[in-house]
C-alpha cells in the first residue's frame, strides 16, 4: 500500500510538472502579427512597401530568440550577444531561394557540425520592434537608431509607392529576381498581434497553409508512392492537392498531422483555393 501511494505521488508530480511545461510554452508564444492579402482597394498612401523575406519568423523577446509555434530556436551565443535588449520581429534569411536552409536551421542542434557555420551565415531581417508604442513609423524609427555595425542584423528597408501600376511594376522585378514577393504595413498601425490589413503580402499567386489528413495512392507512373494529399484548412473545410511534387516528395510525404504551405489561384465559387499546388513543408 505504502508503495502504491508512492508511485501514484510520483506520477502526479511529473503531470504536475508537465502541467506547468504547457503552460510556460503558451506564455512564451509570441502573438505575432500576421499578413492579409492585398486587394487592389487598398489606399497605397498609408502604406510602406519592402521585399518579402523568404526566411523562417524569428521573434526576439530580449532574451529569447522564438520560433513563431514558441519553441525557443537553439542560436549561438555569438549570435544572440549581437542583438539589443529591444524585442525584434524579423526573418532569418540565408539569400533568396534560401528557405530550406533557414527551416533547416532552427531545428539545428549544437552537436550538427555545421551548426557554426551556417549559424555564421545567416542574416536577421527585422522588420518591426513589437514591444516599442506607437505606430509603424515611430516603431521604425527606433529600429533606424540601432546600432547594427559589423553584426549580421539588418534593418529591412521599407520605401513608398505612388500608385497601384508601380506596385505592380516592382513586383514583377523583385519576383524575375528571385523574391517571393512584397509586404505592405500601415503606417499608422501599432503591433497587434493578429491577421490584419495592417500587414498585407503581395505576390504573384496566393498560399495558404494545411494540416496533412491523409496520403492518396498515386496512379500510373506514380503507383506505389504518395498521388494526392488531403488536407484541412483553416476553416475546417478538407482539399486534394496533387501537383507540385517531386518524386521524392512522393516516396517520402508529409508526415499526417503535419503543416504543409501551397500555391493556388484565386478561389472558386464556394471559396476554396483553386489550383492548389503543393509548395513545402511548414517546419518552423
Amino acid at each position: 500500500m505504502h508503495s502504491a501511494i508512492k508511485v501514484l505521488t510520483k506520477n502526479l508530480a511529473c503531470v504536475a510538472m508537465a502541467l506547468c511545461s504547457l503552460m510556460v510554452f503558451a506564455q512564451d508564444k509570441p502573438e505575432l502579427t500576421l499578413a492579409n492579402v492585398y486587394s487592389p482597394n487598398v489606399n497605397l498612401d498609408n502604406y510602406l512597401v519592402s521585399e518579402k523575406y523568404d526566411g523562417v519568423r524569428a521573434y526576439w523577446n530580449g532574451k529569447q530568440l522564438l520560433a513563431r509555434s514558441g519553441n525557443p530556436i537553439q542560436a549561438p551565443a555569438e549570435f544572440i550577444q549581437q542583438l539589443p535588449s529591444i524585442a525584434l520581429d524579423g526573418e532569418l534569411w540565408f539569400g533568396r531561394d534560401g528557405f530550406g536552409r533557414s527551416a533547416g536551421l532552427i531545428h539545428r542542434i549544437p552537436e550538427h557540425p555545421d551548426y557554426l557555420s551556417e549559424w555564421q551565415a545567416v542574416t536577421y531581417m527585422v522588420f518591426d520592434a513589437p514591444h516599442q508604442p506607437g505606430d509603424f513609423n515611430q516603431r521604425l524609427a527606433v529600429l533606424n537608431t540601432l546600432v547594427l555595425e559589423d553584426t549580421q542584423i539588418e534593418i529591412v528597408k521599407q520605401w513608398q509607392v505612388t500608385n497601384h501600376k508601380e506596385l505592380e511594376q516592382q513586383l514583377d522585378e523583385f519576383t524575375k529576381a528571385g523574391a517571393e514577393g512584397l509586404m505592405l504595413r500601415l503606417t499608422s498601425a501599432p503591433y497587434r498581434g493578429q491577421r490584419s490589413n495592417d500587414l498585407l503580402k503581395v505576390k504573384e499567386w496566393q498560399d495558404a497553409e494545411a494540416i496533412v489528413k491523409e496520403w492518396l495512392p498515386g496512379k500510373g507512373k506514380y503507383k506505389g508512392m504518395m498521388g494526392a494529399l488531403l488536407v484541412q484548412l483553416e476553416d475546417g473545410r478538407e482539399i486534394r492537392i496533387g501537383t507540385g511534387f517531386k518524386d521524392l516528395e512522393r516516396q517520402h510525404p508529409p508526415k499526417i498531422g503535419s503543416k504543409i504551405t501551397f500555391k493556388y489561384q484565386g478561389e472558386t465559387t464556394n471559396g476554396l483555393p483553386r489550383f492548389p499546388v503543393y509548395w513545402r513543408e511548414r517546419l518552423d
